[in-house]
């Protein structure tokens, strides 16, 4: 088969690789059929994640086939549609006992693209498949569930969950990125009174207003004093960090309020300040945390009955074979106004229709 395989920072190539085969009884090997790319393959590519091995296949979102189970694989069977989680989870461990299936200690958590081949590939290898695959319900389209392996989980529960969204809370968002604008659509399911959403692309900051955001404010321009103003100076109830560099981190504890929250969902490659000075005495909580998808069935359910705009999020379309031409669309967004990239799905050919 083909994959795409990471080579050290800087370098991947589309290629032949070994097929997968199933190695544990709990295995599962499936035939890739929707797979998009995620900002942390980016940061993969840059040198961010060092423990990812030159050789290894990339990606940790797909949709596709079951095409062959181990013999302890009860939930899925070969010809199922399922959903890939990004997170894998033994379902044995501490940690997966209380639901925290991104700490798994048993062989899971993410693996994915990351410790074990990934998904990018025709076919993938997916441990513990019970609790890591999630079947689909034939409503809903591959290239739309393909954005619940990751990114709404993630904006869902480490976003608005962690941050305690509340009706009437103000909500400011920093990064109008595919995370962010799925932490607004799902921010919103909480009823606050409104959502800012910051960020320094025009063509995000207008997604961001499709998506819901009620005000939308350039990095540059004071999204601070933005945020006093519609609070009378009080600061919002919940800051999120959707970006993963320093400066927007500092700039969201210098939005929240006492007694605030701030969520950290962005993945920092690089050390961010914590001004303690100024933040000691306003009881504010800060929470970071990798995705657990504990959530995923519950929006599969919700996607199913069409209340997230899941498909309003996809930009640009490739075949699977294209991943390369993805890549670099995805990793030049501000050019090329990319949101999220989806590769794979029905291909139609062109077709001659005669002249009457």
């Amino acid at each position: 088969m083909k994959g795409f395989v990471f080579h050290g920072p800087g370098q991947a190539s589309w290629q032949d690789v070994p097929d997968p085969a199933v190695k544990e009884p709990t295995d599962a090997i499936v035939k890739v059929g929707v797979v998009t790319i995620c900002g942390t393959d980016l940061h993969i590519l840059k040198g961010d994640v060092p423990e990812v091995r030159s050789g290894t296949v990339l990606g940790h979102e797909a949709v596709g086939e079951i095409v062959e189970i181990g013999g302890d694989v009860r939930s899925v069977r070969p010809g199922d549609r399922v959903l890939i989680s990004c997170i894998s989870s033994c379902g044995r461990c501490r940690f997966c006992r209380d639901g925290a299936y991104g700490q798994c200690r048993g062989g899971g958590g993410w693996i994915l693209g990351h410790m074990i081949d990934g998904t990018q590939a025709e076919y993938v290898r997916v441990p513990y498949a019970d609790l890591s695959v999630h079947p689909l319900p034939a409503t809903l389209r591959s290239e739309d569930a393909v954005l619940l392996a990751d990114i709404f989980p993630t904006s869902y529960e480490v976003g608005v969950l962690n941050g305690q969204v509340r009706p009437g809370d103000t909500v400011v968002i920093v990064g109008a990125g595919p995370i962010g604008l799925a932490a607004i659509a799902t921010a919103r399911l909480f009823a606050p009174e409104r959502i800012i959403s910051v960020d320094l692309a025009p063509a995000r900051l207008e997604a961001a207003r499709r998506l819901g955001a009620d005000a939308v404010a350039d990095v540059h321009e004071a999204p601070g004093q933005l945020v006093a103003d519609l609070t009378d100076g009080l600061g919002a109830d919940v800051v999120m960090e959707a970006v993963g560099v320093p400066e927007s981190f500092e700039l969201c504890t210098r939005m929240v309020r006492p007694g605030g929250h701030v969520a950290n969902i962005g993945v920092h490659g690089k050390p961010a300040t914590l001004h303690l000075e100024d933040l000691w005495s306003k009881d504010v909580t800060i929470t970071t945390g990798l995705v657990d998808t504990y959530s995923t069935p519950v929006l599969l359910r919700m996607a199913a009955d069409g209340r997230l705009p899941a498909g309003q999020l996809v930009t640009h379309t490739f075949p699977l074979e294209h991943m390369a031409d993805a890549y670099d669309v995805f990793a030049e967004a501000a050019r090329t106004g990319a949101l999220k990239v989806v590769l794979g799905g029905e291909q139609h050919a062109e077709v001659a229709v005669p002249a009457a």
